[in-house]
């Protein structure tokens, strides 16, 4: 929704379309809409930056056949502590997570659950911890290094999860597939036709100028490439799926690929998104986080919370578990 500037020259007002339990499609910071990243930039990879301009679909790049879309889910089951020989203790997590893989044949229109696994854990950085059993669940032990804060637990999920993420979808590819991997690529940038898929923007990479190409492009148009010089360097860019609202920063997504792909590659990646993922762009009548939460994305990720079980019933287990010392 946009509110019209007033007569004396006030800015325009815009309401962000997701729901706001979800946050927001942008991280918002002083100054602008996402915080400056201290990352270094090649914007001349695609266009030379003084010529950057908005890119619209190449009519000679034909969509995929096959797009496998990847997504995982976790979740705390129940924080815990232990009791070490020496009079010490650790704090811990039990966490459940899952990945999966839906399959979608453009050709024949039709969508599948390509394969599904469930991992759990119990996540601490005690020496002496063991598996725990609960019911007939098991949560065996992941040390973490460090001294174990209890808040920095829950991240040391993401690397079994990732690794689940990477077998599932492994098992699902057939040749000339295009995986598209819900989140940065992080370990997966050595996959085949790979893209990660960023619907939240944190960081704002460009300066001024460039940044205004990519708050300008319409719906179904793309940011050119650019290179992105961090630790999880890669190529990137910006692109709008179709959106009614003209909010600087809706509907803008950020896509990124391999830093080992030539130049070319990663053109021809770019290219191939632009065709690809604004078919799957969610609405806001149907997911509040629309449209950057792809519609398969959003059934997967329902899927996947389902088979985590139910937290309530595994919360017991593992409160009976620790009463018994199992």
């Amino acid at each position: 929704m946009t509110a019209p500037a007033g007569g004396d020259g006030s800015p325009e007002l815009f309401v962000d379309a997701w729901d706001p339990s979800y946050g927001t499609s942008f991280e918002a910071a002083p100054g602008g809409p996402a915080a400056p990243s201290s990352a270094q930039v090649d914007a001349d990879v695609e266009l030379p930056a003084v010529d950057w301009r908005a890119i619209d679909v190449r009519r000679d790049v034909p969509a995929p056949a096959v797009v496998l879309l990847v997504d995982g889910v976790r979740r705390i089951d129940a924080s815990v502590w232990t009791a070490e020989p020496d009079g010490g203790s650790f704090p811990g997590v039990a966490a459940s997570y899952a990945a999966g893989v839906v399959c979608c044949d453009l050709e024949r229109g039709a969508a599948r659950l390509a394969g599904a696994k469930v991992g759990r854990g119990l996540f601490t950085a005690s020496p002496s911890a063991r598996e725990v059993v609960a019911g007939r669940i098991r949560y065996p032990v992941h040390r973490v290094g460090g001294s174990g804060e209890l808040n920095k637990l829950p991240a040391a999920v993401q690397g079994p999860l990732t690794a689940l993420e990477v077998e599932v979808s492994g098992a699902a590819r057939t040749d000339g597939d295009l995986l598209v991997v819900d989140g940065p690529l992080r370990s997966r940038r050595n996959l085949p036709r790979t893209l990660g898929y960023i619907k939240t923007q944190h960081s704002q990479y460009l300066d001024a100028r460039l940044t205004a190409v990519v708050t300008g492009l319409r719906s179904g148009q793309r940011s050119p490439v650019f290179r992105l010089g961090t630790a999880w360097g890669g190529y990137s860019w910006y692109l709008r799926l179709p959106v009614a609202s003209g909010a600087p920063w809706a509907g803008i997504v950020r896509v990124e690929c391999s830093a080992e792909l030539p130049e070319p590659a990663a053109i021809g990646l770019a290219d191939l998104s632009l065709v690809t993922l604004p078919r799957f762009a969610s609405t806001p009548y149907k997911d509040p986080r629309a449209p950057q939460n792809l519609v398969p994305i959003a059934g997967l990720e329902r899927r996947l919370r389902a088979l985590l079980g139910d937290a309530r019933l595994l919360h017991r287990a593992l409160t009976a578990a620790a009463r018994t010392g199992r």
